[in-house]
């Protein structure tokens, strides 16, 4: 598992993928940051973080669409497949180098914290509420993200598709509020990224939301890994 991490982490660096994602996202981010915090003098980062979250939902697609697809396209899944790695290491290894790829992008982020800090007074728990919210909503996207590049050999096809789920839990909870009936509410709250994501959004920190976004990665993970182990034996 280690030997894919490192490659898969080191091919974001050696290609523009990585640059891309990275570029895009803090662009986004300090472009927000400025508008909502620079520009205003608020020391609340609130709302950066709320639009950190839907920005997610478009640039994860890009980090994640390489993950299996590429190796498709040029038949080296080949060797993985018949590699002493099982597919649970293989599934683990590239997810991991696309959630650090991820996490160094964020940890530019705390910048924003230091300048807002400088200058006013910060409610911490708000701060690492967000962050640990942003890296849990974060795990599912890119588990979302490799299990549909595990599907398909097209880089494109994988990004679009991703993006298209991404967009449809989204639609799912928007639907929240034009709903009458409690038992769809219901429904709608228990499948929703994004209405979990508001008690984090206080600096509460809830154990069942948290669990809620582990457990979701987890089973699209074990998804790939299914789709791995038929490739396997096909």
């Amino acid at each position: 598992m280690s030997a894919i991490l490192k490659r898969d982490l080191r091919a974001y660096f050696t290609s523009p993928l990585g640059y891309v994602f990275m570029a895009a996202y803090l662009i986004i981010m300090n472009g927000v940051f400025y508008a909502l915090n620079m520009l205003t003098g608020k020391n609340n980062l609130t709302g950066v973080y709320s639009v950190m979250l839907y920005a997610l939902m478009v640039l994860v697609p890009i980090l994640t669409m390489r993950t299996f697809s590429e190796d498709y396209k040029q038949r080296t899944d080949q060797l993985l497949l018949t590699s002493p790695v099982k597919p649970a290491g293989i599934v683990l290894g590239k997810f991991l180098a696309a959630y650090l790829m991820f996490i160094i992008s964020l940890a530019f982020t705390v910048i924003q914290v230091v300048i807002v800090s400088a200058v006013g007074t910060v409610n911490m728990a708000v701060v690492i509420g967000n962050y640990i919210a942003i890296l849990a909503v974060s795990a599912v996207y890119i588990a979302i993200g490799v299990f549909i590049s595990s599907l398909t050999e097209s880089q494109l096809v994988a990004a679009i598709a991703t993006l298209g789920v991404n967009v449809g839990l989204f639609l799912i909870d928007y639907s929240y509020e034009l709903i009458n009936l409690n038992w769809i509410k219901s429904i709608i709250y228990w499948v929703s990224l994004y209405r979990r994501f508001n008690t984090f959004y206080v600096g509460v920190f809830s154990v069942a939301d948290f669990f809620y976004y582990v457990s979701a990665a987890a089973v699209f993970l074990f998804l790939t890994v299914r789709v791995l182990e038929k490739k396997r034996w096909s």
